[in-house]
């Protein structure tokens, strides 16, 4: 079956799916009123140096101060000019997409950041992370400006290859190409740039060449902490990311899109511009395809497995634990069998959520427990090689005799769920609520410790509750209602607040409030 890109576009948000075989392998949704940060650079003002974290607080004109990591600041660091490192950095691992670097020079001594950055400096720097949570976004001030076929690294002299190129031949090939056009600064060839000719990889290199020229110059033009460079709309990234070879067809379903995705093809990706179609159809594009439900699918906390197993996803701001259960599947042979057949199937699964939901940060896995130690090692490969799809990376280590797998994935966008949903308003975030039967034993105690007080003779108590709070008190507390009554001496009147939060009680002595 086809491989295709569906770019969904409306005035308030863009949507791009990546399907193969008819399913959804990757997402990405991006609203007009908070668009990613990610590649973005910006002039930025040191606020605070915190010698204790290694660490540095930056504001770049964002609401809030960015967050400035030791490892990220390069040695020789101008205030004022935004020059190339005179020295040369030993060329690191590949990166395993191009797609990024963050470089780190790996020294006897270790520059601390009070000796690399002052409290005052204006800096140049790019948003490696977008703001999540609490936390501002993370940023670098290795800039690195991706393009078709390589990503250029004007701060760097780095050459590398992406691990995904794997034919030692071609790797050789690239490496020559990049030596023989030795562009000032750093390169990496992109997954994309395989079997590039020299002219296409040149060109590449010109035209980041000239948005670096770019960059330096409204760098020095702005005076404030603020943008310099923005990267482009999530369709053209996605399909400078994306397209290659074994994608057969882009989908467009807006008319001013498709002509900007033409144009940009048309200079960057020629070869590509019969595959690329206008959608006409009355039914919305991700209908046609399920991808709505898909997502829909992917918002769940508990997802359904073919055999009737499931597994169950709790996303914290920097956890994700999944958990794997056989639910309703009770297998053909036996137990061990069984448990095998529902991990396998959760493997694949979880692969897949993974990269729709765009979870990312430590990730614990609890497989059904296995007794065959063949058996963990098989799930533990299973899992390894479904990973190997994801263009995120991600680090796998091995499974613990309780059937439990840590592994990491890294996170530069926030997750599905952040992106489209909120916490509850209702449970404030936390999933779940008191019980009716909670809450009447607390209005209880508190009444109890109201009649501490010395009453005056005509003094009593009302309660204002929940209406459901009422109901069962009446209805399944009536002995406790009653020894109440007995210790503070006085019969009790509730009165029902319809607009109240169910854990919500006010106490009132007759003329004296004491709000709980």
């Amino acid at each position: 079956m086809a491989t295709e890109i569906l770019i969904n576009v409306r005035p308030s948000e863009t949507r791009v799916a990546y399907i193969e075989n008819g399913v959804l392998n990757d997402l990405k949704i991006e609203r007009k009123m908070s668009p990613t940060l990610v590649g973005s650079v910006y002039r930025g003002k040191v606020m605070r140096v915190l010698p204790g974290m290694q660490a540095a607080f930056v504001d770049i004109g964002l609401d809030r101060a960015a967050f400035l990591y030791v490892g990220d600041v390069r040695p020789n660091l101008d205030s004022d000019t935004a020059g190339l490192l005179d020295e040369e950095t030993e060329e690191s691992t590949d990166s395993s997409d191009g797609s990024s670097l963050t470089a780190t020079h790996d020294t006897a001594d270790k520059p601390r950041i009070q000796d690399l950055i002052n409290e005052g400096q204006t800096i140049l720097v790019q948003v490696a992370k977008d703001p999540l949570g609490t936390k501002g976004a993370r940023i670098t001030t290795h800039i690195s400006l991706p393009g078709r076929h390589v990503v250029y690294l004007p701060t760097l002299n780095h050459r590398g290859v992406s691990r995904r190129i794997e034919d030692p031949a071609e790797r050789d090939r690239l490496r020559d190409i990049v030596a023989a056009i030795d562009p000032k600064g750093g390169v990496i060839v992109r997954t994309a740039g395989e079997s590039a000719t020299e002219s296409s990889l040149r060109a590449d290199l010109e035209y980041l060449g000239r948005i670096w020229q770019d960059v330096q110059k409204a760098y020095e033009k702005r005076s404030k902490p603020g943008l310099v460079h923005a990267e482009p709309d999530v369709e053209l990234r996605a399909l400078r990311d994306l397209l290659s070879d074994e994608v057969d067809r882009v989908v467009i379903d807006d008319e001013e899109a498709h002509r900007k995705i033409i144009a940009f093809i048309s200079q960057f990706m020629p070869r590509f511009k019969s595959r690329v179609s206008l959608y006409k159809e009355n039914r919305p594009l991700f209908d046609q395809y399920e991808i709505d439900i898909e997502i829909s699918r992917s918002l769940e906390r508990k997802i359904w497995l073919k055999s009737g197993g499931y597994i169950v996803i709790d996303e914290a701001e920097a956890l994700v634990v999944i958990d794997v259960n056989t639910g309703r599947y009770v297998g053909k042979r036996d137990l061990e069998d069984t448990i095998l057949k529902t991990n396998l199937e959760a493997v694949r699964e979880i692969a897949h959520q993974l990269r729709i939901r765009n979870c990312g940060g430590i990730i614990i896995i609890d497989f059904i427990d296995m007794e065959k130690e063949a058996h963990r090692e098989k799930v533990l490969e299973a899992l390894r090689e479904e990973l190997v799809r994801d263009r995120a990376k991600t680090t796998v280590l091995s499974m613990s005799n309780l059937g439990l797998v840590e592994m990491t994935r890294k996170r530069i966008r926030p997750s599905l769920v952040k992106t489209l949903c909120e916490p509850c308003s209702y449970c404030d975030g936390k999933g779940y609520v008191k019980t009716k039967g909670t809450i009447s034993r607390e209005i209880f105690r508190d009444l109890e410790r109201e009649a501490l007080v010395p009453l005056a003779p005509d003094a009593s108590f009302i309660v204002h509750c929940h209406a459901e709070i009422g109901d069962h008190i009446y209805a399944e507390e009536s002995e406790a209602l009653e020894d109440v009554e007995r210790r503070i001496g006085q019969s009790l009147v509730f009165k029902l607040e319809p607009g109240f939060h169910r854990e919500q009680f006010e106490i009132y002595r007759i003329g004296q409030q004491s709000a709980k």
